[in-house]
């Protein structure tokens, strides 16, 4: 029989949320992923180009922000949190432009590692009118080199020591590999500190023994190798075999307009699952909900809380997140009132 409830939102539930979001600050998480730059070029379109048959985009804004894991970053600096990162970058205006911005938000960038032979990954997107007309990417996406992988479980064997708890950002651009995940949930689990993987299908079975991994939908269909299917009974089927697949403490699985579903182990009886409804009145973009999640989620259990009430703050920093444009973040006092 599985155990299935819904997120409570009594007055004593919400002020236990608030009182975690006290202890955020200071807590000590590593950020171990692929580190990216979002560009936004924003404008307006009042015609179309004689030359072909697309908009012309009249520019009147060109801003930067960190996305990928640098997102995970910028979504813990936001909360509080003292964030160490470890990735790579190339040597590059990309990576020049990130560096100097984690620095400005007081994050230790000592473990972030420059390969002169890669390219840091940028995304720009072209926005007119709240509309996205194209992406353009430049990255290199292969597997690190031998001397940049050395340099980086060095780095983690450092770190790891001082954290309170590890998100695994993994993008699938090199960083995230098998000896890093393998080093890196062995030693948070010897230590006895929340470890949390935003995973890609390609890893799935890497990510044994987290205490949770974070897909969307389509990620957590993609993990299993199965075909979507709709309804409730069918989410439930599906984050039980993930957790069982994965031998993890839990699963938590965000389902957009549906809210999310959080699985969590019960030794040998069925999962205990709890269905959390969404917290998102108006949605702009999701773009870097799902950083904002995992961020939260880790942050809270870092800060003491059980696994369903990190993921209740989670989901209610979600729904701030997905009402703005682009990639953003929500700060403390944003989910405190998201909370009251």
């Amino acid at each position: 029989m599985i155990n299935t409830r819904t997120m409570p939102t009594s007055l004593a539930e919400r002020r236990e949320l608030l009182r975690t979001i006290d202890r955020f600050a200071g807590r000590r998480v590593l950020v171990i992923g692929d580190l990216m730059l979002d560009q936004y070029v924003r404008g307006a379109v009042g015609r179309i180009s004689p030359e072909a048959p697309v908009p012309v985009v009249r520019v009147t804004d060109d801003s930067c922000i960190p996305g990928g894991a640098g997102n995970v970053v910028n979504n813990l600096a936001a909360l509080g949190a003292r964030v160490r990162v470890l990735g790579v970058i190339g040597e590059d205006e990309a990576g020049r432009r990130l560096m100097e911005h984690f620095r400005g938000r007081r994050v230790d960038v000592g473990g972030v590692r420059v390969d002169a032979m890669r390219q840091t990954t940028q995304k720009c997107r072209v926005i007119a009118e709240r509309q996205q007309v194209v992406r353009f990417d430049r990255e290199t996406s292969g597997p690190l080199s031998h001397a940049s992988e050395s340099l980086l479980l060095e780095s983690l064997d450092e770190s790891l020591p001082q954290a309170e708890a590890v998100i695994l950002s993994d993008y699938g651009k090199g960083v995230v590999n098998p000896r890093v995940l393998a080093r890196a949930i062995r030693a948070a689990r010897r230590r006895g500190i929340p470890v949390t993987v935003d995973p890609k299908p390609e890893h799935f079975r890497l990510y044994k023994g987290a205490t949770c991994v974070t897909p969307n939908t389509a990620e957590a269909w993609a993990c299993m190798r199965r075909h979507p299917a709709t309804g409730g009974a069918a989410i439930d089927a599906l984050g039980t075999d993930i957790l069982k697949a994965l031998k993890s403490r839990s699963v938590l699985i965000t389902r957009g307009p549906d809210g999310m579903s959080l699985f969590e182990s019960e030794g040998s009886r069925s999962p205990r699952i709890t269905h959390i409804p969404t917290r998102a009145r108006e949605v702009f973009d999701v773009s870097g909900a799902g950083d904002t999640v995992i961020s939260t989620l880790t942050l809270a259990l870092a800060a003491g809380a059980s696994l369903r009430r990190a993921a209740a703050l989670a989901n209610h920093a979600a729904g701030i997140v997905v009402a703005k444009l682009g990639t953003a973040t929500a700060d403390v006092s944003e989910l405190a009132r998201a909370v009251k």
